[in-house]
């Protein structure tokens, strides 16, 4: 997602960390008009990427010739979003040492995930029964697939618009995301009686994660474990795609936790991990 631009920005810019000609650690930014710089708008997250593991002394150096090249840029301030621990096993580091370096918290994210290739498999054969009987005694059905259209993005507006949710997708950006990278998209389906009555965008974010993204079922149809049902279905396509963990994304409103959606993905999780959007004006 790094490779996408930005649109608004003046700049994107991507600082490599390097010894001996071999890359050790990577942050891209996208800078606007006024000077500010991000990692990453628009995306779940951006921050520090470590290729290989660093020492504590070499990583704040990279951070600190970040915060010089800002400088020299005329840039006002620094925001980056660091990815949760399974994207990132160094995070506890990087986190420590913006703090530090006197970045400050601006906003923290629980995500719940689902850890182990091997454990994603078990998942399925345990859940196989369960799922089989409730789709069969409620005419439900899921399905997965690439995307050949966007119709369904205009539904899933719909939808938590009608539930009274604060709807903030940008269609045309999904679009051409998934146009650029269709292999990395999938739609997952809730069918009911043929017709379709929820949706969810898995996404991988890296080639061995499978990311929850953006998910609705119709209001006005009477669905019993619908959002049940999608999950497995997200379950098979992660067995599918061979990766090593499950994103099921934060779970917050806008005054706080949404106990409910944290309860409710809790059953389809086996670790939770904070996401932290640091700040830092210069």
């Amino acid at each position: 997602m790094s490779n996408f631009p930005s649109e608004g920005y003046r700049d994107q810019l991507d600082f490599i960390w390097e010894k001996g000609h071999k890359t050790k650690a990577t942050i891209t930014f996208a800078i606007t008009r006024l000077g500010e710089a991000h990692s990453l708008p628009h995306v779940p997250f951006g921050g520090f990427w470590v290729h290989e593991n660093l020492s504590s002394a070499s990583l704040e150096c990279f951070i600190l010739a970040v915060i010089e090249e800002m400088k020299r840029l005329g840039t006002t301030m620094i925001s980056l979003t660091q990815s949760p621990k399974p994207y990132e096993p160094q995070v506890d580091l990087i986190n420590y040492l913006l703090f530090t370096l006197g970045f400050e918290q601006a906003k923290v994210q629980s995500h719940h995930f689902f850890v182990g290739k091997k454990k994603i498999k078990k998942f399925l054969q345990k859940e196989a029964v369960k799922s089989s009987k409730k789709s069969s005694s409620s005419d439900l059905k899921t399905s997965h697939s690439s995307i050949s259209n966007f119709n369904f993005l205009k539904e899933i507006r719909m939808w938590n618009k009608e539930k009274g949710y604060e709807v903030t997708i940008d269609e045309n950006r999904i679009v051409r995301q998934v146009s650029e990278y269709p292999s990395r998209y999938f739609l997952i389906t809730l069918i009911k009686n043929g017709e379709a009555i929820g949706y969810s965008l898995a996404v991988k974010l890296t080639t061995d994660s499978l990311y929850y993204f953006l998910s609705a079922i119709n209001p006005k149809v009477t669905v019993k474990n619908g959002g049940e049902l999608i999950l497995r279905e997200l379950f098979k396509l992660a067995a599918e795609q061979k990766v090593d963990f499950i994103d099921l994304g934060s779970s917050n409103l806008l005054d706080g936790a949404n106990h409910s959606l944290m309860f409710f993905k809790s059953r389809f999780s086996n670790d939770i991990c904070n996401k932290v959007t640091w700040m830092k004006k210069i």
